[in-house]
């Protein structure tokens, strides 16, 4: 599988193009910051620089073209304002997502929040985040892709455990970002997946036997 990564050098990025690329498939990460290539590599994908914040979406679907899935694993950061959440985290996942759709890559898994099920009105930062997480895992239902919204809860530096809860309804909790990781290796080759919005925190079960629970 060809798989391009949105936010390639993010820590859930790099811990999936590990995995990714440790089973053959071809990995391209996409960067906005030339200094991150590197590491990029290093995980065992081609960096490409793409600035999806402020690329059109012809140049995202030439920074992905050729990829058969495409996974959007960024996001304006932490430490960001309130208009950046709708400039990287929404718009930036809907022009990908359009880009996605230009080149014919039928698999699009997002990464996006618990609370993106009924965000506030405030206008606070993290309420505008959870609005912009939404609108574009709105946008993402409804597209034609084969998608997966994964929505973890909180995510910790914590190694992985392997183990997992994942319900198709909203609950709290905390998560390693490795076995975030893990979660969307396993969601991308799953058929079970597409059309799912999923939620995923730490738990008691492999991540086989959660999407079992959970996808039945």
């Amino acid at each position: 599988m060809n798989v391009a990564l949105a936010g390639g050098h993010g820590q859930i990025a790099l811990q999936l193009t590990r995995r990714l690329s440790s089973r053959g498939d071809a990995v391209t990460g996409l960067i906005r910051n030339p200094d991150h290539a590197d590491d990029v590599r290093a995980a065992g994908a081609d960096p490409v620089i793409c600035d999806l914040e402020h690329a059109g979406v012809d140049e995202i679907a030439a920074a992905i073209m050729g990829a058969g899935a495409v996974v959007f694993a960024a996001g304006a950061g932490p430490g960001s304002g309130a208009q950046r959440k709708l400039t990287m985290d929404r718009d930036g996942a809907i022009k990908l997502l359009q880009a996605s759709s230009s080149v014919a890559a039928r698999r699009f898994v997002i990464i996006s929040s618990i609370g993106a099920e009924s965000p506030p009105n405030d206008d606070d930062v993290f309420s505008v985040y959870l609005r912009a997480k939404a609108e574009a895992d709105a946008a993402v239902q409804a597209s034609d892709r084969d998608w997966t919204i994964v929505r973890p809860g909180r995510l910790t530096d914590e190694p992985g455990t392997g183990r997992v809860r994942i319900d198709l309804a909203a609950f709290r909790g905390a998560i390693p970002r490795e076995d975030v990781a893990a979660v969307l290796e396993a969601v991308l080759d799953d058929p079970r997946a597409v059309g799912s919005v999923m939620y995923v925190n730490g738990g008691d079960d492999p991540i086989g036997r959660a999407l079992d629970g959970a996808l039945g």
